[in-house]
């Protein structure tokens, strides 16, 4: 009696035994379950945060631009809608100060511009240089005079272009950027200012542009334009506001006393409109 009962007493034990390995292990094997899931997740989550990216444009100084300006320069591209949604806009319009027009196929690089103030347009690809050009009511035909204009013509397209989609632009083709400090703009904002040089590329390759980034929407709030990177007092500042979107990103024409107007985001244009006047 004695014997059955000690028996019963060591099968328990040993059955206690085995239930709390068979436990132990469940719990190992789960807490190696939730640890791959994890990592999953992560991989998962990083994966996604790698694609979306803000890659430098061929021929960016990344060599001489700080880490703190490029990271702003990426907030800046996510503010405005970021790399992809910019990278898929197609076609551009807009007023120029009330001076001309323009129509820009960013995929292209076909141009029309017509001057609002005298007989003058525009059709051409800035990419090809080939292209037509009209002048009080006439197209010009000889070769001469055509290169000079449809010349004239890019480098509007490059000026225009600029005052418009800057803030896409901070890691461009030539393009040296620094952290250079906190300031507040004329508007008494508070922002993150820095600095653009250029190197070979452009028409002025020598100017320097100071733009500020608001510390909160993180959308460019002004910008001081310098003819030369050594010039310490700037030509002129100009605000950066009225922000709206316009298809998939965000754009600005209020430039203070001037005013970018008529600004469209178009996903198609009508049939030769780069071809015929």
């Amino acid at each position: 009696m004695q014997a059955r009962h000690f028996r019963r007493i060591w099968q328990d034990n040993i059955y206690h035994h085995l239930c709390k390995k068979i436990i132990m292990k469940n719990i190992q094997l789960l807490f190696l379950l939730i640890c791959i899931l994890t990592l999953s997740i992560s991989c998962a989550s990083n994966k996604k945060i790698s694609t979306v990216k803000n890659p430098p444009a061929a021929g960016f100084d990344l060599a001489n631009s700080d880490a703190a300006a490029i990271k702003i320069a990426d907030q800046v591209m996510a503010a405005m809608g970021g790399r992809k949604a910019y990278d898929e806009t197609r076609y551009l319009f807009w007023n120029f100060f009330g001076s001309r027009t323009l129509l820009w196929d960013k995929h292209n690089g076909d141009v029309r511009i017509e001057s609002q103030k005298d007989d003058f347009t525009v059709l051409m690809n800035i990419h090809s240089m080939q292209g037509k050009v009209k002048m009080n009511g006439a197209e010009l035909t000889h070769p001469d005079s055509l290169t000079k204009y449809l010349q004239k013509g890019k480098n509007i397209w490059i000026n225009d272009s600029y005052w418009l989609v800057m803030p896409f632009k901070l890691k461009d083709s030539g393009v040296t950027l620094k952290y250079l400090k906190e300031e507040k703009t004329e508007a008494g904002k508070m922002a993150d200012v820095l600095e653009l040089r250029f190197k070979e590329v452009g028409k002025t390759p020598e100017n320097k542009y100071h733009v500020f980034v608001d510390r909160e929407s993180r959308l460019v709030s002004q910008w001081s334009f310098y003819p030369k990177a050594t010039d310490t007092e700037p030509r002129f500042s100009t605000p950066w506001d009225g922000y709206k979107s316009f298809g998939k990103i965000k754009l600005s024409g209020g430039r203070g006393t001037y005013q970018l107007t008529d600004i469209k985001v178009l996903e198609k244009v009508e049939d030769g409109v780069f071809e015929w006047f």
